[in-house]
């Protein structure tokens, strides 16, 4: 298929070869291959073709006929605006978009899920899906193309790439500092357990329910600590709150801390619920970490600049992009699963956490 048109019929690159005296392949290099002419012949083809009306090759036909578009796909479980307004998924972008750029490759943003009617029809080479998505039917669109793709955070699917963290590790890092400080009084400002937009304390059949892989998996490491410290789980209150972010975190953690007893210290599976978990302290007229202390997870830009400064779980978002891109990169097609990175976390502590009062 072609483009361009003049009066008096359609212009095609065979009409600007015949008016040039040159072969097809000539004009068709101008476009595709300028490499292949020299300078002073690609410059008289792209003139003569403007001056006919033509506009060149129709780069949808020419993406078919070489069964590549040259693009990566990147899905959000979450609405778009959830790419350039979470701050941990904003870093996760920068570093798809660095392998992208290096080559020299477009990057395709699909919101809604790889099960969206975008994902199914969307022209990309291969797809990265950042969305910890439950273990359902989602991902048969994807994996109905035939397109190599790699899950991020999510679990791991057969013949998919898998990039994720040490979200189980990290969490039990983040509940055994507290411990450690002498806090035996906690409380948790959980991420969605369930995709049912639930408002409310999550107790343990909730807990045991939870789809979500990296709520479980943060779940389960301060479950590790608490118990590892002889403390019982079931006294630990877990509040969640949707829509995710840090109202949410507000919200949840002002549940917390109108308790009473009143949890000594929260532990939020973001920062962004950790934000907003010290907000709902200053709401509460309670020093933080004097009278609360509080632990992230992330450590996004927001962390250090927070007043007093958060203490958090690190977990490298733009290395964890660039792993995914440059995994997908190498997965010609789908594969057995196997390739696997899983990436390190670390503890990094700032001002927010302290002694239980009193002590």
């Amino acid at each position: 298929m072609e483009t361009g048109g003049r009066a008096g019929g359609r212009v095609t690159l065979a009409t600007v070869a015949s008016a040039l005296g040159v072969s097809r392949a000539t004009v068709s290099n101008a476009y595709n291959h300028p490499e292949r002419l020299s300078p002073r012949l690609r410059s008289r083809v792209l003139r003569t073709a403007g001056e006919l009306g033509y506009a060149g090759p129709d780069p949808l036909a020419a993406t078919l006929s070489r069964g590549r578009v040259n693009a990566l796909g990147l899905v959000y479980e979450d609405p778009m605006s959830f790419a350039f307004s979470d701050p941990a998924a904003v870093l996760f972008l920068q570093g798809v978009s660095e392998v992208c750029e290096r080559e020299d490759l477009a990057l395709v943003l699909i919101s809604g899920g790889p099960g969206s009617a975008v994902a199914r029809v969307a022209l990309v080479d291969g797809v990265i899906c950042y969305c910890d998505i439950p273990v359902d039917g989602k991902l048969a669109a994807i994996v109905e193309r035939g397109l190599p793709f790699v899950v991020v955070d999510g679990p791991q699917v057969p013949g998919a790439g898998h990039v994720g963290i040490e979200d189980r590790a990290g969490a039990a890092a983040a509940a055994r500092h507290l411990i450690d400080l002498g806090h035996t009084r906690l409380g948790v400002v959980a991420l969605p357990l369930v995709d049912d937009e639930w408002e409310g304390t999550a107790d343990l059949d909730r807990q045991d329910r939870a789809r979500y892989r990296a709520s479980r998996e943060r779940l389960l490491g301060y479950q590790d600590a608490v118990g590892a410290a002889g403390l019982g789980w079931s006294a630990v209150p877990v509040e969640e709150r949707s829509p995710y972010g840090r109202d949410a975190g507000r919200r949840a953690a002002a549940a917390l801390l109108a308790r009473r007893p009143r949890p000594t210290a929260l532990l939020a599976m973001s920062d962004e619920l950790a934000l907003g978990a010290m907000a709902a302290a200053a709401d509460a007229g309670l020093s933080v970490p004097g009278d609360v202390a509080i632990v992230g997870f992330d450590d996004v830009p927001a962390a250090a600049d927070a007043h007093p400064a958060l203490t958090t779980v690190r977990q490298p978002h733009r290395e964890k992009g660039r792993r995914a891109a440059e995994l997908l990169l190498r997965r010609g097609s789908p594969g057995p699963a196997g390739d696997e990175h899983r990436l390190p976390v670390e503890l990094v502590v700032r001002a927010s956490t302290g002694p239980p009062p009193g002590r």
